[in-house]
């Protein structure tokens, strides 16, 4: 049967002894931990009441045992010892620290880079600086052709596009010259089947127009161009 534990100079049966230990060993524990001093009650009061205490004995020293969880009493001719083991603490959940929602950064979308080619320097200037740069074996040849355009429509318009004198007519091409290394080409706008051309001279198979491709001035057939400009020019004209 066990015995319960006593409050500090409280009487077990023998005079105040039993509160004496009892308050001896709680002092003694009080260093250790708030269990120590109860787990140091109990033991006085076994002690007293199983006659291990002599007539001149009491508690005296205290100390931890190997174990931090164990204390160990000399009470009167022997050693006690007594469990200190703290009750666990259950452990509280963490409250998850709340995250301060940041702004989400707007980047800007880089633009693609434009496919389109740069406007040349050169884009709507006179074409003058065109036929005086032309190399020699080549210079006869764009003149020849500058001077039948000139004729066959006085009042084309005429400025440099893509490097090469284009002639329109209220905004509409009607024709382009074209310089190479080793030919120059007459281009003449207009869709397939414009062009009479029973001898086959004219090449290119584009939607927008055919050219002469021309490698001397002997080569140039001037009846046959006159009369591609003059075709060339009417349909650049707005009709009435």
């Amino acid at each position: 049967m066990g015995v319960r534990g006593l409050a500090p100079g409280e009487d077990y049966g023998g005079g105040g002894r039993a509160g004496l230990l009892v308050d001896q060993m709680t002092k003694m524990a009080a260093p250790l931990s708030s269990c120590a001093q109860g787990a140091a009650r109990r033991l006085a009061t076994r002690a007293v009441s199983r006659g291990r205490l002599s007539a001149g004995g009491g508690v005296r020293r205290g100390a931890l045992g190997k174990s931090p969880k164990r204390a160990v009493f000399e009470v009167g001719d022997s050693w006690q010892s007594v469990d200190v083991k703290s009750a666990k603490k259950k452990a509280q959940p963490k409250k998850a620290a709340s995250k301060k929602k940041t702004p989400k950064r707007t980047v800007a979308k880089k633009k693609a880079p434009s496919t389109k080619p740069a406007p040349r320097a050169d884009l709507g200037l006179p074409i003058d600086g065109f036929f005086a740069k032309q190399p020699a074996h080549l210079r006869p040849i764009v003149d020849e052709l500058r001077k039948l355009v000139e004729s066959a429509a006085p009042d084309a318009d005429s400025s440099l596009k893509w490097g090469m004198p284009f002639y329109t007519i209220d905004g509409t091409t009607m024709c382009a010259i074209a310089g190479h290394k080793s030919h120059v080409n007459l281009i003449l706008s207009g869709p397939p089947g414009t062009y009479d051309d029973p001898e086959g001279l004219l090449t290119g198979e584009g939607k927008t127009g055919r050219h002469l491709k021309l490698k001397t001035l002997d080569d140039l057939p001037r009846d046959a161009v006159r009369g591609w400009l003059r075709t060339a020019s009417k349909l650049a004209r707005p009709r009435r």
